[in-house]
């Protein structure tokens, strides 16, 4: 049988093409011409934010603070560097995770769903195989905060993941309330706005595999999307993260630079401002030779708390232009659309004025 027609039931159970050494780009994994990544792409013109001047007095974070409020505008993209995320944090986090994919079939497949509801599951592409076109991938998807009501719940092996990974996710929480405090600081709002609901609110890990792909110029890892949450923090173990470059309307891949963790706004974040701060399109391209990995660490509100626009952003010349929206709004639309196609959250979540 010719690998680029092989039975798609065989994609459904983590044994699937991405991790078996295949010649070709199975059918299913084709996605359509137009949509199909550059080989060699050009790079993004991303702001670099130095988080130490956050802490350096009053007029070096009012001219960091006004760096962010730039990039959240321009592209609702930025890297950040001087995060206090230490490399060996990092490094550590990202051998438990290339471990754990390398487990036999037999043990992930113990945590597979399909329900996007679940608050520790893996699998592989988006839905395994109920999406139209699959995505060459392996995922490990769980809540991580408050820790110790989800770490029970994490894979007890590679052993040490929970304990390496759990400190990763504990470090990056804490950038993530430094820059979120930021971003609503750069927005001219109440400082305090929502502050406990985001100390409190949801950190949700995906771990990403994109094992080599034998035709990287015919599929992807991950298809066009914005994400749901307020901010998204990611780690990546080699460059492969294309944003859309708003201000031209093409794919640009973002610049690797070393211990940097990449940031973008989250459709909650555009509600928030009103849509002054844009949630950045990106998607996941493929490698012929490399393996990356991605730790993607996803931060919003509680499952059912409510985003919605902040009230100083609202008057009679500016609208408001957004619906309040929850996490678990977000899962349900997750679980009856497909983003493959095109179905983005923030669309249904936009008021026609």
């Amino acid at each position: 049988m010719d690998q680029r027609d092989e039975n798609p039931s065989s994609f459904f159970t983590l044994d699937c093409a991405q991790e078996r050494g295949l010649s070709c780009v199975p059918q299913q994994y084709v996605i359509p011409t137009l949509y199909r990544p550059k080989l060699t792409p050009k790079y993004a013109n991303v702001a670099v934010i130095d988080m130490a001047a956050l802490r350096n007095g009053t007029a070096s974070r009012s001219r960091v603070i006004q760096q962010i409020g730039d990039a959240c505008r321009r592209l609702g993209f930025f890297q950040v560097v001087n995060h206090g995320v230490s490399e060996s944090v990092i490094d550590e986090a990202v051998s438990v995770a290339s471990k754990f994919f390398d487990l036999p079939t037999k043990e992930k497949v113990k945590l597979m769903s399909h329900d996007v509801h679940k608050p520790v599951r893996c699998g592989t592409s988006l839905k395994d195989g109920v999406d139209k076109v699959q995505f060459w991938r392996l995922f490990l998807k769980h809540y991580a905060h408050p820790l110790n009501d989800w770490i029970h719940l994490w894979p007890e092996n590679p052993p040490y993941y929970r304990e390496k990974m759990g400190r990763y996710c504990q470090e990056v929480k804490k950038v993530s309330l430094e820059v979120m405090r930021a971003i609503i600081e750069s927005l001219q709002i109440n400082p305090t706005y929502l502050s406990t609901k985001i100390e409190d609110g949801m950190q949700v890990m995906a771990v990403n595999c994109y094992p080599p792909c034998p035709e990287p110029e015919l599929a992807l890892g991950l298809p066009p999307h914005s994400d749901y949450s307020c901010l998204t923090i990611l780690y990546q173990s080699y460059p492969g993260l294309e944003i859309m470059d708003s201000e031209d309307g093409t794919w640009k891949i973002v610049p690797h630079l070393p211990g940097a963790l990449q940031v973008n706004v989250g459709d909650h974040f555009e509600v928030l401002s009103n849509g002054l701060y844009k949630s950045v399109v990106h998607r996941a391209t493929l490698n012929r030779d490399m393996t990356r990995i991605s730790i993607t660490s996803l931060f919003s509100l509680g499952m059912d708390d409510k985003m919605e626009t902040a009230t100083e952003l609202v008057d009679d010349q500016h609208p408001k232009k957004y619906r309040e929206s929850s996490f678990r709004d977000f899962l349900n639309f997750l679980t009856n659309n497909d983003i493959a196609e095109g179905k983005n959250f923030i669309d249904i979540l936009k008021i026609n004025n």
